[in-house]
């Protein structure tokens, strides 16, 4: 094969993983605002995410690898296969399904994985509620056994060929792309973290629905923590609601959704430009991280420790924060004059989200 089929090649690779990565972003997007408790499943899917794979990620990778504890390492691997049961007992409790109920869905999804469990669990809850209006008296949950049991394991199996074959697919052309153009897949995987990150579809959501691992996770996870600096920095200097809200946005982002959607474009194209010229950087750092779902500012600083050098990490962390600060600081005069929508303009709506 010749040099210029080659690179073709890598430019379709690219092309398809960006295309790919964009047409999941507008599905999710689609399903949090328009979907029956949308917003509450995909939040139910990030927790989810963190309940399983960042314990998997601090308890095996850092602790148990770094101090070389069985126990922890063992801790950590069981945490990660309760992936699909976690996220089905809480998708069901956004559902307004009771706990009991919730928790016998939870159990059909034992060694399925997070995004079949996701979808699967999803879909039951519409049955398991007709059957909690329908039949009461406490004898709703032995049809829940009898019958939604084996046909949510059903569901969950048959979904789990379709998430590897297009979700997790599309994970392995990103880093399959990010090998051949770093600096172009650096700059598109990091603005978007970023900009997922401040917007209800959980970063952390999005990088374990795509089974992200190696240099792409890095890139995810360390520009997550960058996103940080550069919140807080334009929502204090632009006057984006209070103290409070920029100490929020610095701990977790997708906190003030409610403020980022209000005031979506100097957000939305501060993380995009922090995140993006961050994700250049650290796509040529050589740093990986193989625990998906952890692109979140402290998970995602933390977890890096457990899979490269901890000398590397901080110098990489330094330059990742110095960058995305450096950012918010010149586009938060870009947007000086931009009408911002704080707490105060807000009224009824954010004091009901706070």
């Amino acid at each position: 094969m010749c040099i210029v089929e080659v690179k073709e090649l890598f430019k379709i690779d690219i092309l398809v993983g960006t295309g790919l990565l964009l047409l999941i972003l507008v599905f999710f997007s689609i399903f949090t605002y328009y979907a029956p408790d949308g917003s509450a499943v995909m939040s139910a899917l990030a927790t989810a995410a963190i309940a399983t794979f960042l314990v998997e990620a601090l308890q095996g990778f850092v602790l148990g690898d770094i101090l070389h504890i069985e126990f922890l390492q063992e801790t950590g691997h069981l945490a990660g296969t309760m992936s699909g049961v976690i996220v089905a007992f809480l998708v069901a409790l956004s559902r307004k399904i009771n706990a009991q109920n919730s928790a016998l869905l939870a159990v059909s999804f034992v060694e399925i994985g997070l995004i079949p469990a996701l979808f699967a669990a999803y879909i039951i809850s519409f049955l398991i509620r007709f059957i909690e209006k329908k039949i009461t008296n406490g004898l709703d949950f032995i049809i829940i056994v009898i019958f939604c049991i084996p046909l949510a394991r059903l569901i969950g199996v048959l979904f789990t060929p379709v998430v590897d074959g297009s979700l997790l697919r599309i994970g392995a052309i990103i880093d399959g792309a990010m090998s051949t153009s770093p600096l172009f897949m650096g700059l598109i995987l990091g603005g978007i973290i970023t900009v997922v990150g401040t917007s209800p579809l959980s970063s952390m959501a999005l990088t374990a629905m795509l089974g992200l691992t190696g240099v792409p996770m890095a890139v995810a996870a360390l520009t997550a923590f960058g996103s940080s600096f550069m919140n807080t920095t334009i929502l204090h200097r632009l006057k984006i609601g209070n103290l409070r809200s920029v100490i929020s946005i610095a701990i977790e982002p997708l906190s003030k959704a409610d403020l980022v959607s209000a005031n979506p474009i100097p957000i939305y194209v501060t993380n995009f430009i922090g995140g993006g010229l961050a994700g250049i950087v650290l796509a040529y750092s050589g740093l990986v991280n193989d625990a998906p779902g952890t692109a979140a500012p402290t998970p995602g600083l933390l977890v890096m420790f457990g899979f490269n050098p901890a000398m590397e990490v901080v110098k990489y962390a330094v330059i990742t924060a110095a960058i995305c600060f450096t950012v918010g600081l010149v586009m938060s005069y870009v947007f000086k004059n931009y009408p911002i929508k704080n707490s105060e303009v807000i009224g009824p709506y954010y004091e009901i989200k706070k």
